[in-house]
């Protein structure tokens, strides 16, 4: 199917699904929800085809599996955003213009949004949730390694919308290689929007190579601040968090940055990180304290590559620095403006840092796997936006829409 054939029923598509009622969209969804729990055993068996060509020991490998309770909770996430307000046709501003035009500004849905995305078939349900509830069509480009898994629940999909009467249309899978991604990214005439998930080589190829406009979103080279005046007891149970509930999400931790006055407390702060086998690439100075109190085999000398790396593995960097403009210095540089982190008990080292630090989400004294539109209480998220313009952080069913001008007028006529 070239891009003109799939492109004109995508967007033909999306324009019925604009006359749908809300009530309607949650229909479907929970029709959804239920058809996905029925089919657990052919999701999970598709899945294990694509399991089977990826090493266990690769971080994405945790990224790419899907379990039964892993499966009825996607079920139970999509019966979420079923409950959840629509963000369609909200006035977002309303005036009387002095000749007595009456303008409105209005919330509307892009029209056609495309995803491309790397081992993560969860996204598949995501996206299509959170797309129909806007009111957008959306067409799927998922990584090679989850082709299988991909194809088994958009199939699902669309038998469900087929069962109801509804055009299946409005959710499309673009077959496996990069001559479907090249389709997609140029398809300015069907799509209005392109969204990237996955890690920052994925996101480059994307940005400099669409020609329909781009959210950057997932990237995260993301550092946590020790400071002067941090908690020894809140930081260690921070900075583990951070690093070790799940390596290969992007608001997992990459880089440890600690005041040099506070680096006889770096083995307590790394004790956790031992017992999870993260290797530590220490700097000069955090190495000399680190190399008789952490597992010699877990530990080495930091590169010039430690810094600015998204590790998504059991490794995560430390640097030192000698004041709080030093350590803001240093993350503005290497970030990504994902999510960055203080840990302190001094208020105004806190303010600063905040206010200072170029990033979506900025923490005080918690870890940044918060940063999650389930979290936020978002209620589910599309991505997280690592750019300044349209959106921001966690992107949820508001950030899905566009607006459009209402002018209603009587007759009147422009000098």
């Amino acid at each position: 199917m070239n891009t003109s054939s799939w492109g004109q029923l995508s967007l033909h598509a999306s324009r019925k699904l604009n006359l749908l009622s809300e009530e309607e969209k949650n229909n479907i969804l929970l029709a959804v929800a239920e058809e996905t729990e029925k089919n657990i055993n052919l999701i999970l068996a598709e899945n294990a085809k694509d399991l089977s060509t990826m090493e266990k020991s690769n971080p994405l490998y945790d990224r790419l599996l899907l379990t039964e309770q892993r499966i009825k909770s996607i079920a139970n996430d999509i019966r979420k955003v079923a409950e959840l307000p629509s963000p369609l046709d909200k006035i977002l501003e309303q005036k009387t213009l002095a000749n007595g035009l009456e303008l409105k500004k209005i919330s509307v849905p892009f029209g056609v949004i495309g995803i491309i995305y790397e081992a993560r078939p969860n996204v598949s349900f995501d996206v299509f949730s959170l797309c129909l509830k806007s009111g957008n069509a959306c067409v799927l480009k998922g990584g090679t390694d989850a082709y299988h898994s991909n194809l088994c629940i958009v199939n699902l999909i669309k038998s469900v919308l087929r069962k109801m009467n509804y055009d299946e249309n409005i959710i499309h899978l673009m077959p496996a290689g990069r001559e479907a991604t090249a389709e997609l990214l140029n398809a300015t005439d069907f799509v209005s929007l392109i969204i990237p998930r996955g890690g920052s080589g994925l996101i480059k190829f994307v940005r400099d190579n669409s020609r329909v406009p781009v959210i950057e979103t997932g990237a995260g080279v993301v550092h946590a601040y020790f400071d002067e005046f941090a908690d020894i007891e809140k930081g260690k149970a921070i900075i583990n968090n951070a690093k070790t509930r799940r390596v290969s999400v992007c608001n997992a931790l990459d880089t440890l940055v600690i005041n040099a006055k506070r680096l006889n407390d770096l083995p307590t702060l790394c004790d956790p990180l031992s017992a999870k086998n993260v290797i530590l690439e220490a700097d000069e100075q955090a190495f000399a304290i680190l190399e008789n109190h952490y597992p010699k085999n877990l530990l080495t000398k930091a590169t010039e590559n430690s810094f600015g790396t998204e590790f998504m593995d059991y490794r995560m960097a430390i640097k030192t620095v000698c004041s709080l403009s030093n350590a803001i210095e240093h993350i503005n540089l290497f970030g990504s403006g994902h999510s960055e982190s203080i840990i302190t008990e001094n208020a105004e080292n806190a303010a600063a840092f905040q206010k200072q630090i170029d990033a979506s989400c900025v923490y005080v004294n918690a870890p940044t796997s918060f940063t999650d539109g389930g979290q936020f209480g978002m209620g589910a998220e599309i991505g997280i936006s690592t750019q300044k313009l349209h959106a921001r952080g966690p992107m949820a069913l508001p950030e899905l829409t566009s607006y459009k001008w209402l002018i209603n007028g009587n007759g009147q006529i422009r000098d």
